[in-house]
């Protein structure tokens, strides 16, 4: 008979099992042993699942603790991104919106609820076509980023400039699932950029404005002492010619100085290089400061070590005005002693020659924690040095940028009280043309008569003076009208070889008078060489010219014999010039 504290699992299988008292009697003690070991199971059974009990408990408590601080980040993080002033946004590879912060109200006057799950194409009316196609270049291409600025018209009406930014994110293996981006306003700085933009258009307006007025009467002043030159005069005149002539080129080199100040400073200067004597331009350039010298009573020495190429290749009016600069400074800031002005080969070959050029005064010197600044613009040596000494300061911020076109730099060694040096290397190559330096023949002005009709628009009464003086010189049988509309009336009564065309006159400019001559139904007629004479510089006015369709350009003040050369070019070769 079975023991009634036997385990229930035990007594359920001996009775399954089919045991007989007598067997039961028999393995007694091995039920007995089996009976312990299902008691023992059951006792650890039991403190396993208070084990388990106790640790589900704990990780409850950690994951309540867990959610409420996953919680709190996420509500840290919203309120962060929602008080950002700009949008930020997530969209799918399609393009359509997952995510918007509360900014994207506020910014484009659409709710976020209305704006989830739609595509920017449908929201950002401001994107044209061709952003829209770069963007969708971006999730096509899979590319790493993209940002553009677009209108915007709110649907209040107000219109915003908004900038957009987007880069596209990755999932765990490197594919990529969307896009994370900002936008933000900048209509304030971008209507700041226009107004900069209209500023610069008026600054422009006004300086090309001011370059053809100041530049007319200076055509005059220098044509004049050109006429000068091309008559009659005393031996002991020529230098004095030569200093008009010089000074009057030095006043207009100084004028273009201020009018191309914002050239200098947009990088729009270039290296223009052809054949030139440099023998001819120290000479040039010496002649006015010699006199300079003797008036102050100071020395002037001039000094040339080496042997120099009786032609080199450069930019001649460059390198002209950076010496005039110097010099000009040098004289001005010295009181006592002189100025030295030096030229010196320091390498030679068959292809190129490295000049250095210096300058070295005794004058007022710079302090050294002043000679950084003076080569900015409108920046002098000290306060009261435009006041004592006259200048605008640009003279060393103009030659700095121009040496710099030159592959070349300024350099200073100076001492206050002490002087100054400023000197700079230039490699210049050898030209293939073999002449004679020039020395005083490149005052000398050409008076060869020239067999030619023309035809003339010019409205100012000092310029056509100047024309007439030089057309009888020349022998040119000409006509000048005051303005395009007596050019055409002129025109229709008689034929001419070639027209010279002002381009800003009353009544009708330059250019409309140049289109009509071009529409007239005579092909010999219509097809006449028209040549621009203006104030103006080409770079303003070079693509008008091809556009109506001009044959050249000439600018005032115009170089006499330049102009001889072209007149004459176009009595030679009538047909070619055509």
């Amino acid at each position: 008979m079975l023991r009634p504290d036997l385990h229930r699992l035990l007594k359920r299988q001996i009775a399954n099992a089919g045991f007989l008292p007598e067997d039961i009697k028999k393995f007694e003690s091995f039920f007995e042993v089996v009976n312990d070991a299902y008691k023992s199971f059951d006792e650890d059974v039991k403190h396993i699942e208070v084990i388990l009990e106790e640790s589900s408990n704990e990780l409850y408590k950690l994951n309540k603790a867990l959610k409420s601080q996953v919680d709190s980040v996420e509500n840290e993080l919203n309120t962060i991104v929602n008080t950002i002033e700009g949008v930020i946004f997530k969209t799918d590879m399609v393009g359509n919106f997952s995510y918007l912060n509360k900014a994207w109200e506020e910014l484009f006057g659409v709710s976020v609820n209305e704006a989830i799950g739609k595509n920017y194409k449908d929201m950002l009316f401001g994107i044209n076509d061709k952003e829209k196609e770069r963007i969708n270049s971006l999730l096509r291409l899979k590319q790493q980023d993209y940002n553009t600025l677009f209108k915007y018209h709110k649907p209040s009406g107000e219109l915003i400039w908004v900038q957009l930014r987007l880069v596209l994110i990755y999932d765990k293996d490197g594919n990529p699932t969307g896009t994370i981006g900002f936008m933000s306003d900048v209509t304030q700085l971008k209507e700041t950029e226009l107004e900069l933009f209209k500023a610069n258009k008026t600054k422009d307006e006004f300086l090309s404005t001011m370059s053809h007025e100041i530049r007319t009467p200076l055509n005059a002043v220098i044509g004049m002492s050109d006429i000068l030159l091309m008559e009659q005069f005393l031996p002991e005149q020529l230098e004095n010619l030569q200093v008009l002539k010089y000074s009057s080129e030095h006043l207009l080199a100084l004028v273009n100085n201020l009018l191309d100040l914002n050239k200098y400073k947009s990088d729009e200067i270039k290296l223009n290089e052809s054949d030139f004597s440099l023998i001819e331009i120290i000479q040039n350039i010496r002649l006015p400061f010699q006199k300079t010298a003797t008036k102050k009573n100071l020395k002037f020495n001039c000094i040339v070590n080496g042997t120099i190429p009786a032609v080199l290749k450069g930019d001649a009016l460059k390198l002209s005005q950076v010496l005039k600069n110097l010099l000009s400074n040098a004289f001005k800031f010295t009181h006592n002693g002189g100025v030295t002005f030096k030229v010196q080969v320091l390498e030679q070959s068959d292809y190129s020659q490295k000049i250095r050029f210096s300058v070295k005064d005794t004058g007022i010197g710079v302090s050294y924690d002043k000679q950084k600044d003076i080569f900015k613009s409108f920046v002098q040596a000290t306060e009261n040095t435009s006041v004592l000494y006259g200048g605008s300061g640009l003279g060393l911020y103009i030659s700095k940028e121009l040496l710099k076109v030159q592959n070349s730099r300024l350099n200073l060694e100076s001492r206050k009280d002490e002087g100054s040096k400023f000197w700079f290397d230039i490699e210049f190559k050898r030209s293939k043309t073999k002449r004679e330096p020039l020395t005083s023949k490149s005052y000398i002005r050409e008076t060869e008569a020239i067999d030619l009709k023309v035809l003339v628009a010019e409205d100012n009464r000092l310029n056509a003076m100047l024309l007439k003086k030089l057309f009888k010189k020349w022998e040119i049988e000409y006509v000048i009208a005051n303005n395009g509309q007596e050019l055409l009336d002129e025109y229709a009564k008689d034929d001419y070889n070639i027209i010279l065309m002002d381009l800003q006159m009353p009544i009708l400019d330059g250019y409309e008078t140049t289109r009509e001559i071009r529409k007239l139904s005579d092909p010999h007629k219509s097809q006449i060489p028209i040549i621009a004479l203006t104030a103006f510089s080409e770079s303003e006015v070079g693509e008008k010219l091809k556009n109506y369709k001009m044959d050249g350009y000439v600018s005032k003040p115009f170089n006499v014999n330049e102009l001889h050369k072209l007149l004459k070019f176009y009595s030679a070769n009538p047909k070619e010039a055509v």
